[in-house]
């Protein structure tokens, strides 16, 4: 072992606790190559011409800073993607909103309120966390076929409102049961009754857990692929995700357009990230240390 510290007395640190610490910086450098590849691939290709890009491939540095595809893909007359980006707005902000709301309700009746049936109940909401939608897809589609609402952002609204609201009860649930019940007792002993002990006391102290279902949904949401594509048909209901498809021609792909669509479709979920990054961190620790 070897000591650190000043003066003649320091703290003996023994060797495996370095070798380590050493080999978890190794595997988290490489793991962070790994994820970070593809985000490279994708940077470099947005500034490469389809002959360029035929040439020298995809991973090699592009010869010069061209623009062109970030302008074409962003033109109006050349595509839709401002469009897409729109409608990926219209979609997952109220999704969003609807399925937090909807998860923190319910999270703070669970956690809070002692009724017949609490825990199964609880059971049953989480449970559909662990429904794979796949298997949904057709009683979906036909469903929002018959109620008129298939070809329109409202359906896909809906089913990740639905698919939303599990993840985010558990959360909230979880959050609310560290929430001391001396402070609810208090103020129902100085006269506030439950809306007002829920507005004014509750919902300030869930920013953190709020900030991370806010991070988590926007960009679950905003990323999918699936609820859109099966439940949307024309370009004016498409989404970001997938309205980059239409960049795909019928007998060759502009991995350049592709690829700067993606890097401007990327940008919304950075943004959110960092804007809640503050109460992010401190949100997925809650709960983890006692005292």
């Amino acid at each position: 072992m070897i000591r650190v510290g000043s003066g003649k007395v320091g703290k003996p640190i023994k060797w495996s606790y370095l070798l380590g610490r050493t080999v978890l910086f190794i595997v988290l450098t490489a793991l962070l190559i790994v994820f970070m590849l593809p985000v490279y691939g994708v940077i470099v290709t947005s500034f490469k011409s389809v002959a360029e890009v035929s040439t020298s491939g995809y991973w090699n540095l592009p010869q010069s800073l061209n623009l062109a595809n970030f302008i074409k893909v962003l033109n109006p007359d050349d595509g839709n993607l401002g469009l897409y980006l729109k409608n990926s707005l219209l979609l997952t902000i109220p999704a969003s909103v609807f399925s937090i709301a909807l998860g923190t309700l319910a999270g703070y009746g669970l956690a809070k309120y002692s009724f017949n049936g609490n825990a199964a109940l609880f059971v049953f909401m989480v449970a559909g966390m662990f429904l794979p939608p796949q298997i949904a897809l057709i009683p979906i589609f036909r469903l929002m076929n018959d109620i008129g609402l298939y070809d329109t952002l409202w359906a896909v609204i809906i089913i990740h409102t639905a698919f939303g609201i599990p993840i985010c009860t558990l959360i909230m649930r979880n959050f609310f049961y560290t929430v001391p019940n001396a402070l609810r007792e208090a103020a129902l002993i100085d006269g506030a009754n439950d809306y007002g002990i829920f507005v004014r006391i509750m919902l300030p102290l869930t920013r953190p857990a709020l900030a991370v279902l806010a991070t988590l949904q926007f960009t679950w949401i905003w990323n999918d692929f699936l609820w859109p594509f099966i439940l949307t048909q024309r370009a004016d209901s498409r989404t970001v995700m997938v309205g980059i498809l239409n960049l795909t021609g019928q007998y060759s792909v502009d991995w350049g357009g592709q690829a700067a669509a993606s890097f401007v479709a990327s940008l919304p979920t950075l943004v959110i990230f960092i804007f809640f990054q503050r109460y992010f961190i401190r949100g997925l620790t809650v709960g983890a240390v006692k005292g």
